[in-house]
């Protein structure tokens, strides 16, 4: 009779039962944050190739208006600005925004002419570490990989 009675009595969890609801817990979250940073990963590497192919195609519109294309002292920012030498230039610029978009990271895109790769010109991200090479998030993505 005494057993029964100190059953009834027992209010509440035990630690063992608390410590077991946490770690439950813990384990959920740790999948749960896994999962979530990975797709984000995976949305700033498709969003850094668009712009990517925004800005190649809009540097290959601009040498076709005025048969050269932009200066490494230039950049990019002639897509959004005319210079001062260059005839038929598109009114308006290149882009349909009056900032240059920048890569998934925040971090701003590299104009280069004449790369290692035969190409006239590419236009490059560094990657999540925004420093050249790397792997994975942190590899280079450039507009002439297509």
């Amino acid at each position: 009779m005494k057993g029964t009675h100190n059953r009834k009595l027992r209010r509440g969890f035990t630690m063992i039962e608390l410590m077991a609801v946490l770690i439950i817990m813990g384990l959920l979250f740790a999948v749960v944050a896994n999962n979530f940073m990975g797709n984000a990963d995976k949305a700033r590497v498709i969003t850094t190739k668009a712009n990517l192919r925004l800005l190649h195609d809009a540097v290959k519109s601009f040498k076709m208006d005025t048969g050269r294309y932009p200066t490494e002292e230039e950049g990019l920012m002639v897509l959004l600005e005319a210079p001062m030498d260059v005839q038929n230039y598109q009114e308006g610029g290149y882009l349909d925004r009056t900032e240059l978009p920048v890569d998934g990271w925040g971090f701003e895109f590299e104009y280069e002419r004449f790369p290692e790769n035969g190409k006239p010109f590419l236009v490059r991200s560094y990657g999540a570490d925004n420093q050249e090479g790397g792997e994975g998030y942190d590899a280079d993505l450039l507009s002439t990989d297509r």
